[in-house]
């Protein structure tokens, strides 16, 4: 090897390119720095420095159940255009059939993954920004695995793919079954965005804000002293319900909650994950 781990991350940083095509252009060019930058600026890899800094607000949401496997990542990329692309929407089913076969829920890990030998995520995304011309990006990725998963995808506008995604994971035992219940509601989840599966779930902290900005707002409209704190704590109430999945009035029948339609199943959330592309 005519070149040094130094050498490899300067190519990096000169090309944005990826440490595998880095070292390829290296044993090509057998060490020489500025022909290794010649095969990468070939290859079409170089431009990729140049659309670090663009905005990535479109792209895709992609889901899939195996079993009691659920995963779903967010694919990122500039323009609507190319997240019509059949190169583009085959990027994101590769990737998340990687994603059923190595259950990584950690973004940086998943990246550096491998597809295949000697080629990781990050390479395959680094490929499709110089063939496509964009700047593209696995921005999200979600695992949830060991009890049924339901899984819902919504298209904001027909001629786009999947703009937002839902998985939700219950816990009862009869596949098939506690699926039904996870799709509906995996769609409610979409259609109100709840932040957590219970009150018990949101952060002390964030109650405590929300007691202060109560606070400020109650007198600010001039409420009387005396009936201060039964505004504000409910109005505290109704933003933990507001946040809380289970407490929310389901979509498809405002007059129970989440959780009297999960009882009547006979089931209950473990988890949840609502990704929405660009947000």
């Amino acid at each position: 090897m005519n070149y040094s781990a130094a050498d490899v991350k300067r190519l990096r940083e000169a090309t944005a390119a990826g440490m595998l095509d880095c070292k390829k252009a290296l044993d090509e060019a057998e060490g020489d720095f500025d022909k290794a930058m010649d095969i990468i600026r070939v290859r079409g890899l170089k431009g990729i420095t140049k659309r670090e800094g663009r905005t990535t607000t479109n792209g895709l949401v992609i889901a899939k159940v195996v079993g009691n496997l659920g995963v779903m990542l967010e694919l990122a990329c500039e323009t609507d255009f190319v997240s019509k692309g059949e190169r583009f929407q085959a990027l994101g089913e590769e990737l998340v059939q990687h994603l059923i076969s190595s259950k990584i829920a950690d973004v940086d890990t998943f990246l550096a993954s491998e597809i295949t030998p000697g080629r990781t995520v990050q390479s395959a995304v680094e490929n499709a920004n110089a063939t496509l011309g964009e700047k593209i990006e696995v921005r999200r990725v979600a695992v949830l695995d060991g009890s049924p998963v339901g899984v819902y995808l919504h298209r904001t506008s027909p001629d786009l793919p999947p703009q937002v995604g839902v998985l939700v994971q219950l816990t009862k035992d009869a596949v098939a079954e506690a699926q039904e219940v996870g799709k509906e509601i995996a769609q409610h989840i979409a259609a109100f965005s709840p932040s957590y599966v219970r009150r018990e779930d949101v952060p002390a902290d964030l109650i405590e804000n929300e007691r202060r900005l109560a606070e400020e707002t109650a007198r600010n409209e001039g409420k009387p002293e005396a009936s201060l704190s039964k505004i504000i704590e409910g109005r505290v109430t109704g933003f933990v319900k507001e946040v809380s999945l289970i407490e929310q009035a389901f979509a498809k029948d405002a007059k129970k909650t989440v959780k009297q339609i999960l009882d009547e199943a006979g089931t209950a959330v473990k988890a949840f994950h609502r990704f929405r592309v660009g947000q």
